[in-house]
């Protein structure tokens, strides 16, 4: 009888109305985006990355070199793409598919 009283929330990918709780999980299970390596290793925020080959960095005039160390990096919501960090470098986005987790 509790759940009689729940909230509905029209859902506009499926065109019906459902309970705001399962509405709210729905969504959360969508925005969980599961981002890997070039390897397949599934990549998490704060883990350690090595790149697998040379990558020219666009706007800062230097070559990032195979085997370089990213520390800590943080996914953004896309499958492709990390945010790091790296020395003289602000806003370093790579790509999934050319670093390894170490």
């Amino acid at each position: 009888m509790a759940q009689d009283d729940e909230d509905y929330v029209y859902d506009e990918e499926s065109g019906e109305w459902l309970p705001a709780s399962e509405l709210a999980a729905k969504q959360a299970a969508a925005s969980n985006v599961e981002v890997r390596d070039a390897v397949g290793n599934i990549l998490q925020d704060g883990d350690q990355v090595t790149l697998i080959k040379d990558l020219t960095v666009k706007g800062a005039g230097q070559t990032l070199k195979q085997g370089t160390l990213i520390k800590s990096i943080r996914l953004t919501g896309d499958a492709q793409e990390i945010d790091c960090r790296y020395e003289g470098i602000k806003g370093l986005v790579l790509r999934a598919e050319f670093v390894r987790k170490r």
